[in-house]
Parts: C-alpha cells; sequence; structure tokens
C-alpha cells in the first residue's frame, strides 16, 4: 500500500499520516514504523526496509518533505510504488509546489492512495475545521460561538484544534454556545494565556510569571499558554518582516493585532526572536509529553522570552 500526503497544511497533513499508520498498526500492532525524512534517505535504503521480513512482519515507512529526495531515490520510490509489498505501508509526505514534482506526477499515475491537505485560507472553511474539532471531541457547536472561537484564537490551525479540544473538555453542556466561548476565554485562555504573552514580549518578566502560575493554577491547560507564547511571537515576525504598505488582510492578522505587533516590536530585533521562538517550540515539546514538568517548561520559556529582547 502506497499513500501519497500533498499539500502545505501541516496539521492537516500530520493527521492524514497519522491515519494511515494508525490503520496499519490496526492490523498488526506489532508492526514496525520507519520515519524519516526526504534530505536524508539514501539511495537503496527504501529497497532495504521495504523488502520481505523473515518473519513476516508488517512495516511502515514514512517519508517526510518527499520533494528533498534525491532523483535516484525518487526512481527507487517510483518503481516501487508500481508493484508495492504486501506486509509493507509506504507513505509520503510533499508540500506541493515545483520540488519534486515529478515524484508527486509519478505516484498519481500508480494505484497509490492520494491525500490532498491544501492550506485553509478562507474564512468559511476555518469555520467548518472549528465545527470539524469540535464534532471530533463529540460535541456540536452553534455558528455564532464557532465565529467567536475563530475570533478569539486567530487563523492558525494547531492553535484552533487546541483550543477547540480543551474547550470542548472544559464546556459540560452537548452543545456548545456563545456564552460558553465567552466564558472560556474571558476568564481562561484569553486573560490567561495572552495576557501572559503580552507581559513576556514587553520584557514584564514578574507579571508573566506571577500571571502563568496563576494561570496553572486555575487550571488553563499549558498547551494553550505555549500557544499565546508562540502566537505573539510569530505575530511580531509576521509584521516586523512585513513591508510598510502590507495590509493587515495579507498578513492573516486584524489591524489591531497588526498595530498591537507594532507597539511591542520596540526592543526586538531578529536574532531575539528567534532565540525565543526556539524556547517555545521547546516548551511546546515538554507540555506535550517531552518533559516531566510543563510549569518549569513554561517559566523557563518566559524567562528567555523576556532575556531575548533587544537581541539583534
Amino acid at each position: 500500500m502506497v499513500t501519497l500526503v500533498v499539500g502545505d497544511e501541516e496539521l492537516l497533513a500530520e493527521r492524514a499520516v497519522g491515519v494511515v499508520v494508525a490503520a496499519a498498526k490496526a492490523q498488526e500492532a506489532g508492526a514496525e514504523v520507519h520515519d524519516l525524512v526526504g534530505g536524508k534517505v539514501e539511495p537503496g535504503e527504501l529497497t532495504r526496509l521495504t523488502s520481505p521480513s523473515l518473519f513476516g512482519d508488517r512495516s511502515v515507512v514514512v517519508i517526510r518533505s518527499a520533494q528533498d529526495l534525491s532523483k535516484e531515490t525518487i526512481a527507487e520510490v517510483l518503481g516501487y510504488a508500481k508493484n508495492p509489498a504486501d506486509d509493507t505501508v509506504l507513505v509520503l509526505v510533499h508540500p506541493g509546489g515545483v520540488k519534486g514534482k515529478a515524484l508527486v506526477d509519478g505516484i498519481r499515475k500508480t494505484k497509490a492512495d492520494v491525500v490532498t491537505v491544501s492550506k485553509i485560507t478562507k474564512p468559511a472553511e476555518r469555520l467548518d475545521f472549528v465545527k470539524g474539532e469540535i464534532k471530533r471531541a463529540g460535541r456540536t457547536i452553534t455558528g455564532e460561538a464557532a465565529q467567536a472561537l475563530l475570533d478569539a484564537v486567530g487563523n492558525d490551525l494547531r492553535e484552533l484544534a487546541a483550543a477547540c479540544s480543551q474547550l470542548a473538555f472544559d464546556t459540560e453542556a452537548k452543545s456548545i454556545d456563545l456564552n460558553a466561548v465567552a466564558r472560556y476565554h474571558k476568564g481562561r485562555a484569553e486573560v490567561s494565556g495572552f495576557t501572559v504573552a503580552d507581559s513576556a514580549v514587553e520584557g514584564r518578566l514578574a507579571d508573566a510569571l506571577e500571571q502563568v502560575r496563576w494561570a496553572l493554577g486555575t487550571g488553563v491547560a499549558p498547551v494553550l499558554l505555549v500557544s499565546a507564547l508562540a502566537r505573539s511571537l510569530r505575530s511580531l515576525a509576521k509584521v516586523g518582516g512585513a513591508g510598510r504598505n502590507v495590509q493587515p488582510a495579507q498578513l492573516g492578522m486584524a489591524p489591531w493585532q497588526v498595530n498591537n505587533a507594532k507597539r511591542q516590536l520596540r526592543g526586538w530585533g531578529p536574532e531575539g526572536l528567534s532565540a525565543a521562538l526556539m524556547a517555545v517550540a521547546n516548551a511546546d515539546e515538554q507540555v506535550k509529553g517531552g518533559g516531566a514538568d510543563p510549569a518549569y517548561a513554561l517559566e523557563h520559556a518566559i524567562q528567555t522570552i523576556v532575556a531575548s529582547r533587544n537581541g539583534r
């Protein structure tokens, strides 16, 4: 079985890969998963990994960033896709675009499954995404509540997914309405997460640490706090790297968000932003299971963010 996941919406691509891997493991719990990066796959490696096992075990080979495969390896992949092994599942992940297009075109000519995960750009599509996330959590959400959640969280799918998951977990009612979203974001995500983020990017260390401890103490999920930090820093990076005539809509931001970012950019430079974003990425990994103490990970990230201001 060969599956091509093509498109530049990373969250949806990851989920598509997860579905295929989970299906393979459902058929054989002991299936071995080989997770590879295109630029590091050597010629002959795919042949080795897909060769029949002496014990007949099923294996799963995932190749991410398939656009970076060498010409020799692309030829090897296409040859395999024409006659795939019965006991191996091959998943190729390609962002679309010109680079590596020969691989995509070649795979499409085989019997491989093709899953397209195009970037979600239209407001109606984002609303559908929010409704779908809530449905995945076993709940429903009204249209106005979905719009309010989108307005509060923004356009980033990872942040939206995290917010939807936490909102569904924290709301007792089967159907989530506007009041539930307002309570959640005023009492938790907006005040807690984004207040912490504002304090951190503005260099107010004592305030940020006090706020993050309060937020955690009142039950705010660490993933939402990390998400708020990441969103604020990405907004600074977007606005800082944009030209003077760029419109807020081109950045996927509201005018007030752009104005807020411009104000907060004072005291920030490219190197400082890069260091701060790296700190948040590390914290994100820690709070999602990579570390034993989410509170420490958050506090360390905040300290690094504040220390990174004035970085040039």
